[in-house]
């Protein structure tokens, strides 16, 4: 979707995408497994979408797993796929009673039948809620939903179904993997690092960017609130200039 008309910023982002990183390196600095800091991650997660629900954000969406982390020792990796089963089988009652819907965006063909099959559950599942928007990345990359959208538009003009002059930005975004949500107004990346790393790159095209120094299973309902205040207090122009802005928001 194309972003907001400029205004003043509201207190609360409608959408927030956040990078949970850190995990390995919380458990190695207390010499524990790096899946075990992925766990504790798990209930930052948790966390996480609680206090979003709460404060009225409509879309939250976590990156999970990317598509570069299948580099990983194979090891983590089969450990992170088990934990992803456990965490749709033991958290799908409690989106239900929140009214939390669940969406997954990325490449699913990468993971087991199985676990595919689950995601499909839990998403038909959840589909009727009618409270915040909970998309999970896993096997996602930016670059990847970039090109698959781009081949949709192909096969359409291919197959004559609409003239490759025709073809627009919004266009483009209906065949994204996060199609009908708002673009995210604010990016977290915890862990320190401070890079966007193939997350959402058509998407963030104008979020505010907001980095943390907090390894994820750190990042408590304080942080996150830091980070919404550090939002609040920003002035997005979208091009234009600030007196621009100040002029077109509203009045009291």
């Amino acid at each position: 979707m194309s972003p907001s008309t400029p205004a003043a910023v509201n207190r609360v982002p409608r959408h927030v995408a956040i990078v949970m990183d850190g995990n390995g390196r919380w458990a190695r600095a207390r010499l524990l497994p790096r899946l075990f800091g992925h766990h504790r991650g798990v209930e930052a997660a948790r966390r996480a979408i609680r206090y979003c629900s709460k404060a009225g954000v409509e879309c939250l969406t976590l990156f999970a797993f990317s598509s570069e982390n299948w580099k990983r020792p194979e090891e983590e990796v089969s450990g992170l796929m088990s934990l992803f089963m456990t965490v749709l089988e033991r958290e799908t009652a409690g989106l239900l009673k929140h009214q939390v819907r669940m969406r997954f965006i990325g490449d699913r063909s990468g993971f087991s039948n199985t676990l595919q099959q689950k995601i499909a559950e839990v998403e038909a599942e959840t589909c009727s809620g009618n409270g915040m928007v909970l998309q999970i990345a896993a096997n996602y990359g930016g670059r990847w939903d970039i090109m698959q959208a781009v081949r949709t538009l192909i096969q359409a003009v291919q197959a004559q179904e609409l003239e490759s002059s025709g073809i627009t930005e919004s266009m483009l975004e209906k065949y994204l993997s996060t199609a009908g949500v708002p673009e995210p107004d604010l990016f977290i990346r915890t862990g320190g690092e401070q890079r966007i790393s193939n997350f959402l790159l058509w998407q963030l095209a104008y979020s505010e960017l907001y980095f943390s120094d907090c390894l994820w299973p750190e990042f408590d309902e304080k942080a996150i609130q830091q980070a919404f205040d550090a939002y609040a207090s920003r002035q997005r122009r979208f091009g234009m200039t600030g007196d621009q802005v100040r002029r077109s928001a509203p009045h009291a």
